[in-house]
């Protein structure tokens, strides 16, 4: 993977379908324990927004590289006293070796990239959630052992996660179903981009219908229905929301041998309900655990383990 050395990971569409794959084999290597990388390097985590996920198993898959890991919560450094964001982006380049960084604004991500020559890692912005798609996509390459002509569903809030899995099933030759309520649609760029990725090869549909959505796919997905930031909108979105429900009904117009995904935290009895999420086809503990194996394949491939 010589060619991600050095390079930031601020969205899926910055890597190639190749990358994509090559990433992912990495990953499923990693975590059978065939292949061992060793990196003796610093990541440095800043986080904005809660985590439970993205921190422990970045800080994991660096310390099994044989790196070291410092927790920049901002508020006890600089940042939440105003300091520009490009001057903090210019001071960690001087100490770290690479940045993953959990914040809102997808623009906050692009200054630090823009200002630190060190490699930087979107962990989440409220535009894309890459590295968790990364993870979702080794677990259905687990499962069906493939992902080429695959549909998922995405069924809820148009959101991070909804643009990000877009861009991850186009770049891997999926077909993707995003089914939302009006007013709740996915970014329209990251739309069109994903279309562009796929070229015509694939599919990515947008619908207000969630059982059009889930008709014969491979992949059920959804997330929460109010992100973080919006929990003063929750109580409002749960009517909107509820005939979206990934349900044992939902669960039934999907492909016979079709797998339950959610990135977590999960609201049961919301976006999920408590039978499909503890049921047999849910592979969600699959999915978290991934979290750690692909995140170390993309650390050891930006950092140049060996």
């Amino acid at each position: 993977m010589a060619a991600l050395i050095g390079r930031d990971l601020l969205g899926l569409a910055d890597l190639s379908s190749t990358e994509l794959q090559e990433l992912l084999e990495m990953a499923t290597q990693l975590k059978s324990q065939q292949l061992k990388l060793h990196s003796n390097k610093v990541l440095g985590l800043l986080f904005s927004k809660a985590s439970t996920r993205t921190r422990v198993s970045f800080t994991v898959a660096m310390y099994q590289l044989g790196g070291q890991v410092i927790d920049l919560n901002p508020n006890v450094t600089q940042v939440s006293r105003g300091e520009p964001v490009q001057d903090t982006a210019r001071v960690l380049d001087r100490y770290l070796d690479i940045l993953a960084i959990r914040t809102f604004a997808q623009q906050e991500l692009e200054i630090f990239a823009n200002y630190a020559k060190i490699p930087v890692i979107n962990a989440l912005t409220d535009l894309e959630h890459p590295c968790q798609v990364l993870a979702d996509l080794q677990t259905i390459q687990e499962y069906f052992g493939t992902l080429a002509g695959l549909t998922l569903a995405y069924v809820g809030d148009g959101n991070n996660v909804a643009n990000s899995l877009m861009l991850g099933c186009a770049l891997a030759g999926m077909h993707v179903q995003v089914a939302f309520p009006s007013g709740y649609a996915p970014d329209a760029e990251i739309v069109e981009k994903a279309r562009a990725v796929a070229n015509n090869k694939t599919e990515v549909v947008l619908t207000h219908d969630p059982k059009a959505a889930a008709e014969g796919a491979h992949i059920l997905y959804t997330d929460v229905w109010a992100s973080m930031g919006q929990e003063a909108e929750a109580d409002n979105r749960l009517p909107i929301f509820q005939p979206y429900q990934i349900s044992e009904q939902l669960l039934g117009l999907a492909d016979p041998q079709a797998i339950v995904l959610h990135c977590l935290p999960a609201h049961r009895g919301e976006e999920i309900t408590e039978e499909v999420i503890e049921g047999s086809q849910s592979k969600v503990w699959d999915q978290a655990e991934n979290r750690l194996h692909a995140q170390k394949a993309l650390l050891a491939s930006i950092l140049g383990a060996e």
